[in-house]
């Protein structure tokens, strides 16, 4: 083999073996079931111990009582909910198309928990004894592992859509579509945010992301990747103060509205399914995965070895559901406009340029260049960009200002919202007619006890009260 032959092939086999899998998929079948059952499991425990935590820590935060009479301390609420959904009657719509109707609810759940299988709890290696064999805490991995987290998580959304459709009824397909809308914008910016850990961790496995966080975690290495990550996983999950697509107050339900029994619990069952899977994400690509934090593993050499590693992965995604509950008990819904504009105007471009710069650090740091230098050289490019903004700004505002304000445009003419049959929003220049039975601001007065309120009354008709004297005298 020629020099020229051995260069172009020295790349190959980096890749290689950085992407050497190879202890997956020698486990026996046995295993593999066992594995997969316990995935299974770990899920569906921690939805129904998230249930119970959300209730109770929002109780507490609203100085409530919460749950407390199912199970001891109310533990067995969430159970108490589920046998209650499955013995409620099974309702289906006449004008619903009842395949589609019937499957658009499995669409939901079965990809929610397909994402779980190449998460690890553990370290690659291995680790832990099952039965006398020695086996990696992780189901399965791959090199393309979180391509496959995006893919299952983008054929849920076809089972909100279809569920909408499937239904019969406008509102559902209203809010199916919405919600559709809502994830496809948020999943932009999450990609986003993944390529700039594939390009820190040279790979997109699991398991090699969190190896390559055995020295410092890609939370200080990347925080406006983690913060974007972490803004899009509300909004991709539908949880409060993005949940638009089920907002119980003003749309009953939006696009599970038509549904009922078990086909409404497999919908909420996807909803906290997905809200476990993606804190498990942002633990692995961000946490340090399985890694124990920072003051335990500097003094204690056994922290990240063993059946210990398992321990602070399930800590960090309790903390992250904790986050979840949080800001549901925290922060009022946002209006719909103010949801895309932030996932598209803010969060893309933001993710984008975030994206460009990480890259050219990489570059350069592959290069040789010194990495300080360059966290300064990025900083102070910022802050240049942030100073020049911010004159622009001034001198736009002092523009405005010395221009003085533009005549307010005059109303265009007043049309019939019922006119097509169905109540419908006025266009650009066109103004709604006055509502008839609300008095002008200046005709209105304080009504006191006894006094009058109506235009009926001699007040309101220009008569005085000595006339009203005159006349009971008369």
């Amino acid at each position: 083999m020629t020099a020229l032959a051995q260069l172009a092939a020295a790349p190959d086999r980096a890749v290689l073996a950085a992407e050497d899998l190879s202890m997956f998929g020698t486990d026996p079948w046995w295993l593999v079931v066992i594995k997969a059952v316990f995935c299974f499991a770990f899920l569906m425990v921690t939805v129904l111990f998230s249930i119970v935590w959300e209730r109770k820590v929002v109780a507490w935060m609203q100085l409530r009582i919460g749950p407390n009479r199912h199970g001891p301390w109310g533990m067995l609420q969430s159970l108490a909910d589920g046998i209650k959904l499955m013995l409620k009657e099974d309702l289906i719509v006449k004008r619903a198309d009842k395949v589609v109707y019937v499957l658009a609810p499995i669409v939901a759940a079965v990809p929610a928990f397909m994402a779980i299988a190449v998460i690890p709890f553990g370290p690659s290696g291995n680790e832990v004894s099952i039965f006398g064999h020695r086996t990696a805490m992780q189901l399965t991995d791959l090199p393309i592992a979180m391509l496959y987290i995006l893919a299952v998580a983008s054929v849920g959304i076809y089972g909100i859509v279809l569920a909408g459709w499937s239904s019969g009824s406008t509102y559902p397909l209203l809010g199916g579509l919405r919600s559709c809308a809502q994830m496809i914008s948020y999943e932009i910016a999450m990609g986003a945010a993944f390529a700039s850990v594939f390009l820190y961790s040279g790979s997109m496995s699991t398991s090699k992301i969190v190896e390559a966080q055995h020295d410092r975690w890609f939370i200080l290495l990347l925080p406006v990747s983690f913060i974007i990550y972490i803004v899009t996983m509300v909004g991709e999950t539908n949880r409060a103060p993005f949940d638009m697509p089920e907002s119980e107050g003003d749309l009953v339900g939006g696009f599970n509205t038509e549904y009922s029994s078990i086909k409404f619990a497999m919908f909420m069952l996807a909803e906290y399914v997905n809200m476990v899977t993606v804190s498990a994400v942002s633990t692995t690509l961000f946490l340090g995965g399985w890694r124990a934090p920072w003051p335990i593993s500097t003094f204690w050499e056994g922290a990240n070895h063993g059946w210990w590693p398992m321990l602070w992965f399930v800590v960090k995604v309790q903390l992250l559901l904790f986050f979840f509950i949080w800001l549901r008990g925290t922060l009022p819904r946002v209006r719909y406009d103010q949801l895309m504009k932030l996932g598209w105007k803010i969060l893309i471009p933001v993710s984008v340029v975030w994206l460009m710069l990480v890259a050219t650090v990489r570059a350069l740091r592959n290069d040789g260049y010194d990495f300080n230098t360059l966290l300064l050289s990025v900083a102070g490019a910022v802050i240049a960009i942030l100073l020049i903004s911010f004159v622009v700004d001034i001198f736009r505002d002092r523009s405005a200002k010395g221009a003085g304000a533009e005549p307010a445009p005059e109303p265009g003419p007043a049309f019939d919202p019922m006119a097509g049959g169905f109540p419908v929003p006025p266009l650009p220049g066109q103004t709604l007619p006055p509502v008839p039975r609300r008095r002008p601001r200046h005709e209105r007065e304080l009504v006191v006890s006894g006094g009058p309120d109506t235009q009926s009354d001699g007040s309101q008709m220009g008569a005085s009260p000595s006339d009203g004297k005159e006349a009971d005298g008369a």
